[in-house]
Order: C-alpha cells, then sequence, then structure tokens
C-alpha cells in the first residue's frame, strides 16, 4: 500500500491490488475518502471525513494529479489501464 504523500493529517495511498478508474484514497483521523484522479478529479466516496479535512483532500488530489497518476503507472503499469 504506497504512500503519496501525508500533509495536514492527511495520507494518501492506494492499494496494491487496485483497479481503475486511477484514484486514490486519503484518510484522516475522522474517515476517509476516494478520489478518481484521472481523467478528471471528482469525488467517489466518503466515509465519515469532515468538511474542512474534505475540501483539503480534494484540493490535495488536484494539486498531486500528476504524480498520482505516475506513481500509479509505476506500480500497476499500464498494460492493463484503459487510459
Amino acid at each position: 500500500m504506497p504512500t503519496l504523500f501525508n500533509i495536514f493529517g492527511l495520507r494518501g495511498f492506494f492499494y496494491s491490488e487496485e483497479h481503475t478508474p486511477i484514484h486514490v484514497h486519503i484518510v484522516d483521523g475522522d474517515g476517509r475518502v476516494k478520489i478518481q484522479v484521472f481523467p478528471e478529479v471528482k469525488l467517489i466516496s466518503n466515509e465519515g471525513m469532515k468538511p474542512k479535512n474534505l475540501k483539503r483532500a480534494m484540493q490535495l488530489a488536484k494539486m498531486y494529479k500528476e504524480d498520482i497518476i505516475a506513481k500509479w503507472y509505476e506500480y500497476h503499469g499500464k498494460e492493463d489501464q484503459n487510459n
């Protein structure tokens, strides 16, 4: 489970056995969100993350979008991607 960032108490990561669309999981002390980053950044699910941290999580996903995509391809490869 590669950690992509740990900022403002928010940890962004993906699991080793992931699936498309390319997305990131972000957790804090209260909950977790799943955010798609490709082809566009959008919230997939929110399980208990409060609005302030949800806003930060979305900002981080947008800010680190290219890094997340690069790390995804590095870890999972491109052969089974539809992107």
